[in-house]
Parts: C-alpha cells; sequence; structure tokens
C-alpha cells in the first residue's frame, strides 16, 4: 500500500466500572480486539486498539476519539454487564464526533440482539458470530465502497427491521491467522499485575501454589479453540455458534505460546476457552509438548465433568499430564444437582459424576472450580436444594475444589429464555438497560424465582464454606472448624442453635475481633470468574456473596 495506512479503531469496553472503587484484573488482554485484527494488518491497514480498561472512561474514550480522526471504521464489542455500558457510551461520543465514521459491533451480546443495536441508530453492521473473516471481508468492502448486503455473516437494519445476510459457516483455524501481539503494549498490564494487592482485583485469578498465596504474579488471557459443541439449553453458545467447535492445534497453540512467554515472561496463562478440553488427543498432545519443551507456566482451563470421567476410564495419563505440565485450576460447569433438572439442560452428567470428577482433579492437586446454577424455568423447589446439597457434598469429598452456586440468568438467544418469558420474566427493554446485569451471583435477574427457604441455603452454605477456607478471619480456629462439621453433616440451616443464629453471632464474634485487634479484611486466596466471597461471614446480610474480590464466565 503506497502511502499511509488506513486506520482502523477498535474499542475494548471496560470489563468493571472503576469508578466504584474497584479494578479489573489486567491479565484480561483485549483478546476480542486483537483477534480480529490479524487478517487487517497482514491486508496493510493500520489497527487502533485502545482498551477501556486500562484507563478511566473519559480517557479512553478520548483516545477513541483522537484515534478515529482520518480513520476508515470504528467497531466495538461487548458482552453482558458494564461492557454494554461503557461501549454503548464510547460509542455515542464516536457517533456524534464523527457521523459519517462506519461503526460496527460484534460479540455474542450483539449476535443475539442485533435489534437492540441496531436500533439505536449508531451502528451500520452487527457481525454475527465469529468474526475473524467477517471483518476481513467487512474492513475490504468498507474501502472498496461494495455494499454490506454482499458480506456473510452480518445484521443489517433495513425499513425499521433486522436484515440477515447469508449465514457463514464456522471457519477452521487454518483460516484464522496467530493473534498479532506485536501491536500490543503489555507493559501497562504487567505492571499492574504485578502491584502490591493485585489479588483482589475484580476477575483476578487466583496465585498458582507454587508461586504463594496472594504474592503477585504475571499473567495473560489466551485463546485457543472457538465455539462449543454441548447443547446447554440456558447457554447462547448452541445458537450462536450452531454447537461447532473449531481448536487451534496443540503444536501451533505451544508455538505460539512459547515465543509469546520468551518475549514477555509471563507466568500463568487463563485459557478463555469456552471449552478447553472437547478433545482428549489436543489436551494430551497439549500437555506432553509442554513437558518436553520444559516450558514453565502454570494454567487453568474449562473442562467439562464427563471429559474428566471419560479420561479416568480410558486415558487416567492425561490427567496426571495436566497436573504435571502445570494445570492449576479446572473450570467445571456443573450446572445441577439433579438428573431430571441435567436432562433439560442437555448434558451427559448423571447422578455424583460433578463429585467424581472433583475428586479426580483433587487428586492431582489441580483445584476444581465448580458452578452450579439453581433456578431454572420451572425448576422445583427440591431440585434446587439437591443442587445446593450437591454442592455441598462436592465441597466436602475435594477439598482443593472451589464449588459455588449462581442463580440462573436468562439469556437471550438461548433455549430457556423463550421458557423464562412464558412463565413472567421481564427482560430490560432498552440496550442502556442490559448494561446493568452483571454477575450472576451478585444479582438475582429474575426476582422472586427461588424461594425463600433455597436462597437461606444458599446463603448458609457461602457462610460456612468462607468459614472452612479461613478466609473470613485468615485462620482456622474454633468457629471455622464448627462450620466444617456443618457442612460434614449437611446441617445449613437445622441443628441447634439454627443455622441463621450462629451466622449472626459468628459475624457479632468477627466484628468485635477485628475492633479489637484492629484486624484488616481478609482476602480469599482463589478466585473463580466472577464469584466473589464476602469477609464477614454474615448470612443475614447476604455478606458471603459481597464484592471483595471477583471468573467468565
Amino acid at each position: 500500500m503506497i502511502g499511509r495506512k488506513k486506520k482502523l479503531v477498535l474499542y475494548q469496553p471496560a470489563q468493571v466500572d472503576e469508578s466504584l472503587g474497584l479494578q479489573s484484573s489486567k491479565d484480561m488482554l483485549p483478546l476480542e480486539m486483537l483477534t480480529i485484527s490479524a487478517w487487517p494488518i497482514q491486508d496493510g491497514y493500520e489497527v487502533v486498539i485502545v482498551d477501556g480498561s486500562l484507563y478511566p472512561p473519559e480517557e479512553a474514550h478520548r483516545r477513541v476519539l483522537e484515534a478515529c480522526e482520518g480513520a476508515l471504521l470504528y467497531a466495538t464489542t461487548g458482552i453482558l454487564g458494564y461492557m454494554v455500558t461503557d461501549g454503548l457510551a464510547c460509542s455515542k461520543k464516536v457517533k456524534a464526533r464523527f457521523p459519517s465514521l462506519p461503526m460496527f459491533i460484534g460479540g455474542w451480546f450483539a449476535s443475539v440482539r442485533p435489534d437492540l443495536q441496531l436500533g439505536s441508530g449508531l451502528y451500520d453492521a452487527v457481525v454475527l458470530g465469529q468474526g475473524e473473516i467477517t471483518f476481513r471481508e467487512l474492513v475490504a468492502a468498507v474501502d472498496s465502497g461494495v455494499k454490506l448486503d454482499t458480506i456473510a455473516g452480518l445484521a443489517l437494519w433495513r425499513d425499521g427491521a433486522v436484515v440477515r445476510t447469508q449465514k457463514r459457516e464456522v471457519a477452521n483455524w487454518d483460516q484464522c491467522l496467530n493473534v498479532p501481539w506485536h501491536i500490543l503494549d503489555i507493559e501497562p498490564y504487567k505492571q499492574s499485575q504485578l502491584r502490591a494487592r493485585s489479588h483482589k482485583d475484580v476477575l483476578r485469578m487466583p496465585t498458582p501454589p507454587a508461586i504463594g498465596e496472594r504474592k503477585p504474579y504475571f499473567g495473560i488471557t489466551y485463546f485457543s479453540s472457538y465455539g462449543c459443541p454441548e447443547p446447554c439449553t440456558f447457554c447462547c453458545s448452541p445458537i450462536v455458534t450452531d454447537r461447532r467447535w473449531k481448536a487451534m492445534p496443540a503444536d501451533r497453540m505451544l508455538d505460539d505460546l512459547q515465543q509469546l512467554q520468551e518475549r514477555w515472561g509471563f507466568e500463568v496463562v487463563r485459557f478463555h476457552d469456552a471449552n478447553w478440553g472437547v478433545m482428549r488427543k489436543r489436551m494430551k498432545d497439549f500437555a506432553r509438548g509442554m513437558i518436553d519443551r520444559k516450558l514453565r507456566f502454570h494454567w487453568n482451563a474449562f473442562i467439562e465433568t464427563h471429559t474428566i470421567l471419560e479420561c479416568k476410564k480410558k486415558d487416567p495419563e492425561t490427567l496426571d499430564m495436566l497436573a504435571e505440565c502445570g494445570m492449576y485450576i479446572a473450570e467445571i460447569g456443573a450446572e445441577a444437582g439433579t438428573d431430571e433438572m441435567m436432562k433439560k439442560i442437555g448434558k451427559p452428567i448423571h447422578g455424583d459424576d460433578n463429585v467424581d470428577a472433583a475428586v479426580e482433579m483433587d487428586k492431582r492437586g489441580i483445584c476444581a472450580s465448580v458452578t452450579y446454577i439453581i433456578g431454572y424455568p420451572g425448576e422445583e423447589a427440591a431440585s434446587m436444594h439437591a443442587t445446593i446439597d450437591q454442592c455441598r457434598r462436592l465441597h466436602v469429598a475435594a477439598p482443593l475444589a472451589r464449588p459455588t452456586v449462581w442463580p440462573y440468568r436468562p439469556i437471550p438467544g438461548t433455549a430457556m429464555w423463550d421458557q423464562a418469558i412464558e412463565l413472567g420474566y421481564v427482560p430490560p427493554q432498552k440496550l442502556e438497560e442490559w448494561g446493568s446485569i452483571g454477575e450472576y451471583h451478585l444479582e438475582e435477574t429474575w426476582p422472586g424465582k427461588i424461594p425463600p427457604d433455597v436462597a437461606l441455603a444458599r446463603k448458609m452454605y457461602q457462610h460456612y464454606v468462607t468459614l472452612d477456607y479461613g478466609l473470613a478471619r485468615g485462620k482456622i480456629g474454633w468457629w471455622e472448624k464448627r462450620a466444617r462439621r456443618r457442612l460434614e453433616r449437611g446441617q445449613l440451616t437445622s441443628g441447634f442453635p439454627s443455622g441463621l443464629m450462629e451466622a449472626r453471632a459468628f459475624d457479632v464474634y468477627n466484628r468485635i475481633e477485628k475492633k479489637l485487634m484492629k484486624r484488616e479484611d481478609v482476602s480469599r486466596s482463589w478466585v473463580d470468574p466472577g464469584h466473589k466471597t464476602g469477609t464477614s461471614g454474615n448470612a443475614a446480610s447476604n455478606s458471603s456473596d459481597a464484592m471483595t474480590e471477583t471468573t467468565s464466565g
């Protein structure tokens, strides 16, 4: 290309509203924007990525507006939560300053609700689903003046309604380039992570035991696959990805990570794959490759219960090698504690499979970060109690595991969405309102769906595990041992005194002790993406779900 390269401006909205006094973990690299940059950069375009998580909102937006001077186009993304709020605010400013600049948005939320994005009048098109190839063609079309209607994989606004262009098939990995890591200045991310008390950052993953509890470490996020083959009816992936799963070959992944570690020197990799462990051979090849190459970093990834149990039955060596090569957290979607509910969800999990899978990882020194959900459409209270009880039994059986229970959140683009609407769920109507919907565990987006006795059992479980982990006071004493006995016996709300009375008594005791001993709050030493554990253990005020730290996901 002769002369100055044509410029594309990409905005990665902030994950967390840091004006509230929070700070997001800076291992969360702007992977979405980096990924779609690869082909345009090879095609000769200049790409400017502004990551909203690195700056206060006004500064981030100022940088975007400055970059948009003379740009060919602007694009952004986002998922439910603050990313919607921040992305919308930035896009409005761009539209106001540059009304003729082509603007686009992608990501799963835009893919399932293109009507909200296009109806805002901000965007010329929504990129549906996988974006690498679509964005490449979109850039070329804007540059050459070709009509967007000819580009597959887009949603357009025509005569007040959404019109979809030809459906685009999921691309194989050989059609996608490696991430152009060279355009990312890693230093701001690294320095933020290496500061003292970075373990308190929202969405921060736990420090690997080999590094030391709560010590600062330098980590990165990484994509190695697209999509998920699971049919989960509460998840939008089956609709967005057509249950297709395309993965980077193990050798290519190892080459990329090895070169990246030599350049940056990170200690931890957080795989952001929707389902990293689909193919047993790829898992084993990756683990063997790390061992043979003597790669040294700790890592975590999502792996299904049935995948773990299949390995246990057919190839336990794979699980052994995962532990040997540095896996320290396995993120597991347990989903429910009854066969009836699992059948409605669609996963091949039965009985105590979730418990057995967590125990297998526990044997190998790997923490199973396990998430359950209660309050699905049509779910009875007895089923919810059974889920909480299985979560409790998993906690007792696998000491390294970190199981938790989240309230169900209706997600657009899922099979359960329509069921929830039929049962009376009232969703947000305006795009701005979707930005207020945050993590599952922090709020019930379907008020009244979880019966009071179930909600109390969940709070009491969280209260006792907070004590059992030693997180409330930073030590294991009488209260902590008492909590352990209640968990072992299943006495979350029963026993004498009642669980609620005991929790209130502890809260009073803890407040007095903290004041007399001038003890600071103790942050937990583990994280599952998104889950937050409080420090006071006051089940009555739900402080077990308070925001003291943060997974995905």
